[in-house]
């Protein structure tokens, strides 16, 4: 997900998405370590998505 992408997001839908992309983010960690996946680079991905979308939110609270 990219910058822009956040910055068009509403309060509730950044706090949906990273819960969404959280969870994701636990179910990749999960299946590569029963079994390694095809693309690793995957979770570091979802990882930044996850950091970007919770520094938005944090930036809205404290304006």
């Amino acid at each position: 997900m990219k910058q822009s992408e956040i910055n068009n997001l509403s309060a509730a839908e950044l706090q949906e998405k990273l819960s969404q992309t959280k969870k994701t983010y636990a179910d990749l960690k999960m299946a590569h370590a029963i079994s390694p996946i095809a693309n690793p680079l995957q979770i570091r991905a979802v990882r930044k998505t996850v950091a970007r979308l919770a520094t938005e939110l944090t930036n809205r609270e404290q304006q």
